[in-house]
Parts: structure tokens; sequence; C-alpha cells
């Protein structure tokens, strides 16, 4: 009786540390496991960089976009002023923020047609086409942020 009460004894000793898990495992399971959910990291612009971009006249063979856009609010030249860009561009499309926004409208600038290139109507959509459609091929995707980030600061 005493050996099989022992052997009882040593087996659920066994169990109990089997159960446990040795603790240095890499498989050991994360200590929470709930989703977290993490802003992904908005793309780093220079904002000074972007500004001297913007004021090219011509930049890879286009306009550049001060030929087109003013910083003065109501002035239109060919397209929106951009003036307060940076107060509006993130409550425009829902589900994008103002640097979405902006880097969508300079990459796809027909994927949400602005108002404001009509100085009679500046309720009116703009013209599909009136800005250049190839902006993602003849800019870097640094150049882009740059200007992203200069239109971030006109508020």
């Amino acid at each position: 009786m005493r050996k099989f009460i022992l052997l009882a004894l040593i087996l659920s000793a066994a169990l109990v540390l089997a159960a446990c898990g040795g603790g240095d495992s890499d498989d050991a399971a994360p200590a929470s496991t709930a989703p977290t959910s993490q802003p992904a990291a908005a793309p780093v612009g220079d904002a000074a960089a972007g500004q001297a971009l913007f004021e090219q006249q011509v930049t890879n063979g286009n306009a550049g976009c001060v030929t087109c856009h003013s910083l003065e609010a109501g002035k239109v030249l060919v397209g929106p002023s951009l003036a307060g860009i940076a107060s509006r561009a993130g409550s425009t499309v829902d589900g994008e923020d103002a640097q979405q926004y902006l880097h969508q409208s300079i990459v796809d600038p027909n994927a949400h047609l602005a108002t404001g290139c009509n100085a009679a109507d500046l309720s009116a959509p703009c013209t599909a086409g009136l800005m250049p459609q190839d902006w993602a091929q003849k800019l870097s995707e640094q150049e882009i942020n740059n200007l992203v980030a200069f239109l971030l600061t006109q508020k």
C-alpha cells in the first residue's frame, strides 16, 4: 500500500510540474492576448523641403504646385486655394486623416475632386483631370511626404 501511495504522489507531482510548463519555452503565450490597435506612424516629411518643392514653377516637366494653387484664402489660380488646407483636410473624406487625404490628393487627384477651382462658384467640384495625374511617377515618395508635411503647416 505504501508503494502505491508513493507512486501516486510521484505521478501527481510529475503531472503538476508538466502542467506548469518550463517557463523558458519560446512557445509561451503572451501575457495579454487582447488586440491592440496602434495608429500607423505617419510618413515623415520635411516641411521646408516640401515648401521649396511647392514653390517651384516647373517640377519634373509639370507645372509646379504654385503655378495652379495659391496659399492666399479665396485666390483661385487654376486649382483651389490651399490656404487653411491643414485645418479642413482631415474632415474632407470619412476615414481619412489630413495626412492621408493630402497624400491621396497628390498621387490620385481624381480620387476625391476638391472644390474651389471656379471663382464664380467655389462650391462646385473641380474638373476631373485638371491636376496632373502623374505625380506618383514624377515625385519620389519622400518628395510627396515633404509636400504633405508642408501642406500640414497651412492652417
